[in-house]
């Protein structure tokens, strides 16, 4: 796990590099050509001019139409880079003893996806290793403690005091709208839903429920409305799905912390991972982590 997260000019960018054992020219033929680049990019590629098209695999979960692209530079063996959607990808070939130096840049459109991003190159570019080898290559059965480490090392899961209240917005990957809904609400149509809520919350009454977009509830303290916590939720088709949690007149460490706690497991949740009991030590590690900022 090597990618590195950069701001360029107010845009992410996730950079990785790979050693190989082979000529610039032969890295070029596998990082280029469309019959090649089949064995480790994650869709069909085809090149028309300078128009791209990509198409994933059926049994991928997003959309099978992966939309258009361009070539952007092509520099036979030492430069190539193209537009996906709206990300950018940059491949240089850089002569070295014994082989080459591949880097790779990807200019994403959304930092929240980076968390997701970062795992998905790192393993496309471990298959284009072995292909480039002739070895086989078989990919990682398990995602989400690989999503979660890039989450947590590039401080995509962090919240914001603000004066509204705390805030939070995260990536779900690709778990569908109605899937995400589900798992929140339970089927409850008129109460709180126990995931809608940490522990150290009481939650009032439902004031706001349009599934499958929008929770909204009071909060209590010492009996009475404080404010209201809202859950929104957003789905982009080819971009994934997010949510956003907002808990008014909420501020603090512990506020905080126990929100990123909550999201954590929620996360988990979407991806099949279902946590308990609820980690006090992860709780108290955070709320000293956020009064030292």
């Amino acid at each position: 796990m090597d990618a590195e997260l950069r701001m360029i000019e107010g845009k992410p960018v996730l950079r990785f590099e790979r050693r190989l054992r082979h000529s610039p020219e032969k890295v070029w033929r596998v990082v280029t050509d469309p019959a090649e680049m089949k064995h480790w990019f994650p869709a069909e590629v085809e090149v028309d001019g300078t128009r791209m098209r990509f198409t994933f695999p059926d049994e991928a979960p997003v959309d099978s139409d992966g939309g258009e692209g361009e070539l952007l530079e092509s520099d036979p063996p030492k430069v190539f880079a193209f537009r996906w959607l709206t990300d950018v990808l940059r491949f240089e070939i850089l002569p070295r003893d014994e082989g080459c130096l591949l880097v790779f840049t990807a200019v994403v459109t959304n930092k929240l996806t980076v968390g997701r991003d970062a795992p998905g190159w790192t393993t496309c570019l471990d298959a284009l290793v072995a292909h480039a080898d002739g070895a086989e290559f078989e990919p990682p059965a398990e995602w989400l403690s690989r999503i979660e480490h890039y989450v947590r090392e590039f401080g995509l899961d962090e919240g914001t005091d603000e004066p509204e209240g705390v805030r939070f917005t995260r990536d779900l990957v690709w778990t569908p709208l109605e899937d995400v809904w589900r798992l929140l609400t339970e089927g409850t149509d008129d109460a709180v839903p126990t995931r809608a809520a940490h522990p150290g919350l009481t939650p009032g009454r439902v004031t706001r429920s349009e599934a499958p977009r929008l929770l909204e509830y009071e909060w209590l303290q010492d009996g009475e409305p404080k404010g209201v916590v809202r859950w929104e939720f957003d789905h982009v088709p080819l971009q994934g799905t997010m949510v956003t949690l907002v808990q008014e007149n909420a501020h603090g460490p512990e506020a905080l912390a126990a929100w990123h706690v909550h999201l954590e497991l929620f996360f988990a949740a979407t991806q099949g991972e279902i946590r308990c009991p609820w980690p006090t030590d992860r709780e108290e590690e955070l709320a000293k982590r956020y009064a030292e900022r």
